[in-house]
């Protein structure tokens, strides 16, 4: 199969207008003709869900928790970028695409990060619109504050609460539709494979999580919105829940997954405490703008850091990147902190840590302003550490957090499945090598509410609205692997739980996939994954039914597909011979350090297709090229 981008020809600030303009339209009336399945409902799904259904589609949302609200969107923290340029810093659409391919080391599509820089100026003035409660200056103007990776002030926010309010948003208007009878939405329930008729996609299979009931559901079009794959990782800042099962599914059916390897470390998390800690904790990129990250000058200093005095510290972000200081992009802190921890200067009974204080932004803006800014933050560190950042500062340390790979879409956003779409963080397309923070919010908004009501319409009126029937055998067919599969899992009657095999696999990604990575490493790291597949089918433990609620089944279930999907990571992360953002191999770095891109050799997006279980998977590559961006060694100093 040859990769089929559809990027629209002409000038790229012209591009996505231009595009529009040329896509077919589906006429009012027959709009409620055509069934949507949507899968997730974070700000991705539930904006998509909200749009399509005012349009007049019939649309169909699963979700696998109890309630919509509950998706993992409600979790960010930082803000929302968006190039309005209220602070008139200098601020633009190109300079926010700019900070975005260069924040993403020249390995994202160019096109699609262009589009996304010009509706993102859409995105504040509707979520406003929807309520969505953002700071607001004295006069009452929207307030922004900075972000890592850019000189410029561009990001809205909500306090430390700005993806839980985005989402409010977001399903209010989705409920809204669901009053109005155009959207369903279906609770507890996993997609748990995608059923193809004539190649395209027309429908899914479920599994009901309360009752255990294989169910089938078509349409016309299927969407998947359901956010990143970072718990391979097990320990992450994701929801527990979270979990890579129905793009995996997708692609095993001949959605090409992109960039696999390409996951975000992000530097502010809650260091690791013990053994049984199930997941990790995020402090806000945005603390960054007051906190100074540092840590002994020494190694082994055991002081206090009230003990150190000023001489004796090392802000190593400010030396080392004096133009950006604690808020260069997230690979590069995450790269340093790592760096410094290594050298046995960290800090912590562990060593795995270091400082973010805010001794000096307390002492020039008063700790009213602080509290105004970070406050709740604030609160949710000293519930979980004891200690209170306001008097000492707060301990942080480097963790699995958002995945820049995904499937692979088209400028549509459409995968290689026809009539299967991609939204969010499922997708690859708009970060490259490494995500600039507050930039997830604003993808997921921009491919929900502002690209695929456009996109999506173009495929619907090529295709007609055909019958829709359950009772096809594809979908019988669907229905009995995915009852098999149940069964297989509840009758491994083994000795490990599916947690203890999940740590086995966490720390296998961790270390070898992880921050930093090489060759030797990657070897290992592929042996010993495959090691960890055979004794997850030979040794789980799945206790209880498939007949009701069991969370064992269902984590069981998910940790089998992220198995796959880190042997793919480990083979992704081999066969790509460069260092790229988030993407550290060690034998490609520059004298001082810093990743050592082969632009020759590797500006391009590996896709890869599925070959079957046993097989290696099939690399296709598309070239990614570059009209308005100024490829060149990315530098924060």
């Amino acid at each position: 199969m040859t990769l089929e981008s559809k990027i629209p020809s002409g000038p790229i600030a012209e591009k996505w207008q231009n595009h529009q303009e040329n896509l077919k339209l589906v006429n009012p009336s027959n709009k409620r003709k055509y069934e949507i399945i949507i899968v997730g409902t974070g700000l991705a799904g539930a904006s998509a869900a909200a749009s399509l259904g005012e349009l007049g589609y019939t649309v169909k949302v699963f979700c696998i928790q109890d309630s919509p609200r509950r998706a993992h969107s409600i979790a960010a923290q930082g803000g929302i970028n968006s190039a309005k340029n209220y602070k008139n810093d200098g601020d633009s659409v190109y300079r926010l695409f700019y900070d975005t391919i260069k924040g993403g080391d020249y390995r994202s599509r160019e096109s699609n990060v262009h589009r996304l820089a010009e509706v993102s100026t859409k995105i504040i003035d509707h979520s406003v619109a929807l309520g969505v409660p953002f700071a607001r200056e004295y006069g009452g103007l929207l307030d922004n504050r900075s972000f890592g990776g850019a000189q410029v002030s561009r990001t809205f926010y909500a306090r430390g609460q700005t993806g839980q309010q985005l989402l409010l948003g977001a399903i209010s208007a989705m409920n809204r539709q669901v009053n109005l009878g155009t959207v369903k939405v279906y609770p507890y329930h996993e997609m748990l494979d995608l059923v193809l008729i004539d190649e395209h996609a027309k429908g899914i299979v479920t599994r009901n999580l309360l009752t255990g009931e294989i169910e089938s559901h078509a349409g016309h079009a299927v969407i998947l919105a359901t956010g990143g794959y970072g718990n391979v990782f097990f320990l992450s800042t994701n929801a527990k829940a979270s979990n890579t099962t129905a793009i995996w599914r997708a692609h095993k059916r001949g959605a090409f997954f992109a960039n696999p390897c390409f996951t975000q470390i992000h530097p502010t998390c809650i260091p690791v405490s013990g053994q049984n800690q199930s997941k990790l904790t995020l402090m806000s990129e945005s603390l960054r703008n007051d906190g100074r990250v540092w840590t002994p000058k020494s190694k082994g200093d055991a002081r206090t850091p009230s003990q150190i005095p000023e001489g004796e510290r090392d802000y190593f972000l400010e030396r080392k990147y004096p133009s950006y200081g604690n808020l260069v992009p997230r690979d590069v802190a995450a790269r340093n902190i790592k760096e410094v921890c290594d050298d046995g200067r960290g800090v912590s009974s562990t060593g795995m840590a270091v400082y973010l204080d805010f001794t000096d932004a307390i002492k020039r803006l008063g700790k009213n302003v602080i509290e105004q800014r970070y406050g709740n933050l604030f609160e949710m560190y000293e519930q979980i550490t004891n200690d209170n950042p306001y008097e000492v500062p707060m301990k942080i340390y480097p963790a699995s957090h958002y995945t820049m790979g995904g499937i692979w879409v088209d400028y549509n956003l459409m995968t290689t499945i026809p009539g299967l779409f991609a939204l969010g963080e499922c997708n690859f397309s708009d970060h490259g090598a490494n995500r600039l923070g507050a930039s997830a919010l604003m993808q997921g908004l921009a491919d929900g509410y502002f690209i695929i009501p456009y996109t999506i319409g173009d495929y619907l009126a090529i295709t007609g609205a055909g019958k829709l029937d359950t009772n096809h055998n594809k979908f019988k067919e669907s229905e009995k692997e995915v009852s098999d599969q149940v069964k297989k899992l509840l009758s491994t009657n083994g000795n490990k739980t599916v947690d203890d095999i999940h740590k086995e696999l966490g720390k296998v990604a961790w270390d070898h996939i992880g921050m930093s990575r090489n060759a030797d490493g990657l070897k290992k790291a592929a042996a010993l994954i495959q090691s960890i597949r055979e004794d997850f089918y030979k040794n789980v433990k799945v206790v209880g039914e498939g007949n009701n609620l069991n969370e064992c089944l269902e984590k069981a279930g998910r940790l089998a597909d992220f198995i796959e999907l880190a042997q793919l990571m480990a083979a992704d992360a081999l066969h790509r011979n460069e260092s790229c953002g988030s993407h550290f191999r060690t034998e490609f770095q520059t004298e001082e350090h810093e990743a050592k891109r082969d632009d020759q050799n590797f500006a391009y997006v590996a896709a890869w297709e599925y070959s079957g279980i046993n097989n290696p998977h099939k690399l296709h590559k598309e070239q990614l090229t570059f009209e308005r961006a100024k490829v060149m060694q990315r530098s924060y100093k």
